[in-house]
């Protein structure tokens, strides 16, 4: 398979190293020379990385012989599976690259925007390959961080979603498919709702930067790293979702009005999402994965005490 990638910046190198790390081949257009040159350096700081890491199954060198770096839009999506659009986040420099990409393509080939907040139906206003045109939202960097969110527009076929979903995958990656389009899609909404919350504590004179960061890296983050926000308040309380709404709902409400944000979790919205949860993990083994949760944080512990040992302590293993 081969897949062409439009825009050799940080992006667009990381995505060509994941799929030339799946076995693709790969070609990476940039119209400045200069941005090819500093890609393919780029290319092979990150592929030593992940060798040293041991994150790498074949010599760095194999990888990177995938990869090629070219100035002509044309050779680099001629006769590609897909192409991963990775250009400024300027929507008139993404619709005058997606009116090349129409032409120059095959008719069952997807145009995925690497875009952090635009919508495709932006991007693809006007353009005669609309129906290929969807946003693939990497997370950075997605050879660390395995998830890539999928938005099409009303436009896109179907077919061609599931065509890219199926390529990602392929690739090592997590395709998560949204319902409908929405500005910043869900990773960059989360993230927003977090730091717009880190400012205002800060501004506030709650708390300062490191402590707050602090509070993410050693609380929030290490425990959304084996669970999610849905599943944390799931196993956080017995009963479950339903229990935590009942027990927590209403300061989360008051705190939601204080920021000017009254979004309260009503009964039916709660029922929903503890109806999923319960597809999920039925109540029955509730015991079991609070332990599983347990175990996993248990693991990071252990890492986090051995890559970064106490005043006093030495590390060992």
């Amino acid at each position: 398979m081969t897949i062409g990638i439009a825009g050799a910046g940080s992006i667009g190198v990381a995505m060509a190293l994941v799929f030339a790390r799946a076995g693709h081949d790969v070609r990476c257009w940039d119209p400045f020379p200069d941005a090819c040159r500093r890609g393919a350096n780029e290319l092979g700081d990150r592929l030593a990385l992940l060798h040293r890491g041991g994150l790498l199954d074949e010599d760095p060198g194999v990888v990177a012989a995938r990869v090629a770096f070219v100035s002509e839009l044309d050779l680099a999506v001629d006769d590609v599976q897909l192409v991963q659009e990775c250009a400024p986040e300027r929507l008139d420099v993404k619709q005058a690259l997606y009116e090349r990409l129409a032409g120059l393509t095959g008719p069952t080939v997807p145009l995925a925007s690497s875009s952090s907040a635009l919508r495709a139906s932006l991007i693809a206003d006007g353009n005669p390959a609309a129906h290929r045109i969807l946003v693939a939202h990497p997370v950075n960097p997605p050879y660390l961080l395995p998830v890539i969110e999928l938005v099409p527009s009303a436009l896109t076929d179907p077919a061609i979603t599931e065509r890219a979903a199926s390529v990602y995958a392929g690739a090592g990656l997590r395709p998560v498919a949204l319902h409908r389009e929405v500005e910043g899609f869900v990773f960059n909404r989360l993230q927003g709702a977090v730091l717009r919350e880190a400012y205002c504590l800060v501004r506030d004179g709650v708390v300062d930067v490191a402590e707050l960061d602090a509070v993410v890296t050693l609380g929030l983050g290490r425990r959304w790293s084996v669970v999610g926000p849905f599943e944390t308040v799931d196993l956080n309380t017995r009963g479950g979702i339903e229990s935590h709404a009942e027990k927590m709902g209403p300061a989360y409400e008051r705190m939601g009005r204080e920021r000017g944000q009254h979004d309260p979790w009503t009964p039916d919205l709660v029922a929903a999402v503890a109806a999923q949860r319960r597809e999920l993990l039925p109540l029955a083994d509730w015991e079991r994965r609070v332990a599983w949760r347990d175990e996993q944080l248990i693991e990071r512990a252990r890492a986090d005490v051995h890559d970064h040992p106490r005043a006093g302590e030495v590390a060992v293993g």
